[in-house]
């Protein structure tokens, strides 16, 4: 799986982020060569903050990493059930249970 912040939103007066919208992103290849089949399934969220620039724990936007943002997306974000969504989907991708089509 593979997470990452794609934006961020912050308060002009203290650099605090109040918004952080993430996306990951689940891959999965099948076979070899021009036999091969990639599967691919993501999601995108958002989560708000409230950012209080008095906190010890406070980061300014401009010190701040992906890796420091993105533990605060796995406090607010069910990181297991959103892996394992993304999982279930590929799975399914890869052994449908429906089809479209005509019989003629």
């Amino acid at each position: 799986m593979n997470w990452t912040i794609a934006q961020l939103e912050r308060n002009t007066t203290d650099n605090g982020v109040i918004v952080a919208h993430w996306r990951v992103t689940a891959e999965e290849t099948v076979g070899t060569g021009d036999d091969a089949v990639t599967y691919t399934a993501s999601s995108y969220g958002t989560c708000g903050f409230t950012p209080d620039p008095t906190s010890p724990d406070f980061v300014p936007y401009a010190d701040l990493t992906e890796a420091d943002v993105l533990a605060w997306v796995y406090e607010s974000v069910d990181k297991d059930a959103t892996e394992a969504a993304l999982t279930a989907n590929i799975e399914e991708q890869k052994n449908p249970v429906t089809e479209t089509g005509l019989p003629w």
